[in-house]
């Protein structure tokens, strides 16, 4: 990329940076220090605020910059990303979104503790939640790394691996210092800077074609190399029944992940009512179905424009697919028009990355400090606040999601979401679904439930192509792969499931009927909620 992409890329970047630490330092001097103003903000946010928090912290850099560079290499396969992320927000309106807000107070943890014994829940849960999130920061690094080496000209692998140290830094502050209050208001800032970026691209993507999808759609099959085979299934997934059995696998993880993710569930809590939760799903949903349709538009619009070689030779894993496009569709390299738009695409993308990150190590770090540490501190030993904890953590957290991060950087951004969605969706889902209805589920059924699902979703992944075996792994050099499929829930979302349910078999405690009725009446009406 020429200077002036980079002189204009970075001073936008530098823009939003300085805008967000201003609302940090800002927010950080109105707080009070207690654990619901750091974990929830208060809940004083309304639906409309809260919706679009939501939209901001779920739109991350696997759907603005990794959906749209499947789509643009793999057609129909990489628009399978889109609809699981989408369809999967029916089943939080339908069933967790009012429920968890009325049951819990900062994580999921609380949700399942309220009928359980609650250190081993708690531990559990909060090991589990740590897990999915820092897989799911582990994508965000990688986008951010993507970006700034397509900035630099791909040339400066010294740049990429800053910039993601640069990022984990920034998300630290956020956290640390303005807690969820700042982190609302800079997601909901991403938000509006996202979805205005994503509407001017599809707007000049079907400009370009004069408003004529099938010309856009047979244009992006003609330069694919593919024919009508790119707009039909089976060009990733569709090889043999273990590339099939993939798919299922992906579509499962996609559509019940999201119920279990920490940072989404942890919005809840900051609306007052379990009715302004269930409004905040109702304006998230019409936001991220929005902006999901709009990256179909893009994917193909890539396809067409620039081609799937081109965006494979910029980044193999398609990451840059959007960045390329903005290029083009502002007049080519070297025009001021191209140089404008690829400049405020890639600062709304760094944009989008710094505000997930944010909301995904608050989320984490809640959980360490208001599930793990009081779980596990001991009782007579000095006691340190759990806000405290908290910031400590979300250090900690940040320098793992750094360090795997790098490793990771080759790996195509929606791939890594995926891995996380399947890790929740065994891990989470299971145990949160049992405690609000299943009658008879008890501490034991809980605790199987939550390392049922972690741990082979966990070792799956560790013996998976993913890893080993393959040119695109993490470690291409060695061949340690056992297991076929690139994401494990096929196996490890209904092992969670079983494992509930055997635990709750087997265990010697009788369930508590009282405090099941309990936890059923305040679920549904609310009564009791903090």
């Amino acid at each position: 990329m020429t200077g002036s992409h980079q002189t204009l890329a970075l001073v936008l970047f530098s823009v939003f940076v300085a805008v967000t630490l201003g609302i940090t330092t800002w927010v950080s001097r109105h707080r009070h220090g207690s654990a619901e103003e750091f974990y929830a903000g208060g809940r004083l946010f309304s639906p409309l605020e809260n919706g679009f928090a939501i939209a901001g912290d779920y739109m991350s850099a696997a759907s603005f910059l990794g959906i749209s560079g499947l789509i643009a290499l793999y057609g129909y396969d990489g628009m399978l990303y889109s609809v699981g992320f989408l369809v999967a927000w029916l089943l939080v309106l339908l069933l967790v979104a009012e429920l968890v807000r009325n049951c819990g107070r900062f994580t999921l943890a609380d949700v399942v503790a309220a009928r359980m014994a609650e250190r081993p829940v708690r531990i559990a849960a909060g090991t589990s939640s740590v897990a999915v999130s820092v897989l799911y920061l582990v994508a965000q690094m990688v986008g951010a790394g993507s970006l700034v080496a397509l900035l630099l000209g791909g040339s400066s692998e010294a740049a990429r691996s800053w910039t993601v140290i640069g990022v984990g830094a920034l998300m630290v502050i956020y956290v640390t210092l303005g807690g969820m209050r700042a982190t609302t208001w800079i997601q909901i800032v991403k938000a509006v800077l996202l979805m205005a970026g994503t509407i001017a691209l599809t707007v000049l993507v079907l400009l370009r074609f004069h408003g004529d999808v099938n010309s856009l759609l047979s244009t992006a099959a003609e330069r694919s190399g593919h024919g009508r085979g790119f707009l039909a299934p089976g060009l990733r997934y569709g090889g043999d029944w273990t590339a099939r059995l993939d798919f299922i696998s992906l579509g499962l993880a996609l559509v019940l992940g999201t119920a279990g993710l920490p940072h989404i569930l942890s919005r809840f809590y900051t609306v007052p009512t379990a009715r302004a939760a269930r409004r905040s799903v109702v304006w998230s949903i019409g936001l991220i179905g929005g902006f999901y349709l709009m990256t179909i538009v893009l994917g193909f619009g890539a396809a067409a424009l620039i081609g799937p070689d081109e965006v494979r030779a910029s980044n193999a894993s398609g990451n840059t697919a959007v960045p390329l496009l903005a290029l083009d569709l502002g007049g080519g390299a070297g025009s001021t028009g191209g140089i404008v738009l690829f400049a405020v695409v890639a600062a709304v993308a760094f944009a989008t990355i710094l505000a997930v990150v944010a909301g995904i190590t608050l989320a984490s770090s809640a959980s360490v400090a208001h599930d793990l540490y009081t779980s596990l501190r001991r009782r007579h030993a000095k006691q340190y606040s759990e806000v405290a904890v908290a910031r400590v953590a979300a250090a900690g957290i940040g320098a793992a999601a750094i360090g795997l991060g790098l490793l990771a950087r080759d790996l195509n951004v929606a791939f890594l979401v995926g891995l996380a969605f399947a890790v929740a969706a065994s891990a989470n889902l299971p145990v949160l679904l049992y405690s609000l209805f299943w009658r008879k589920f008890t501490t034991r059924g809980a605790v199987w439930s939550v390392y049922g699902g972690l741990i082979p979703a966990v070792l799956l992944v560790l013996v998976s192509p993913v890893v080993s075996g393959s040119p695109e792994s993490l470690f291409p050099g060695v061949d340690f792969h056992l297991f076929p499929l690139q994401n494990p829930g096929a196996v490890s979302i209904p092992l969670g499931f079983l494992a509930g349910w055997i635990g709750t078999a087997t265990s010697t405690e009788p369930p508590d009927e009282a405090r099941h009725a309990e936890t059923e009446v305040r679920s549904l009406t609310g009564a009791g909620a903090v």
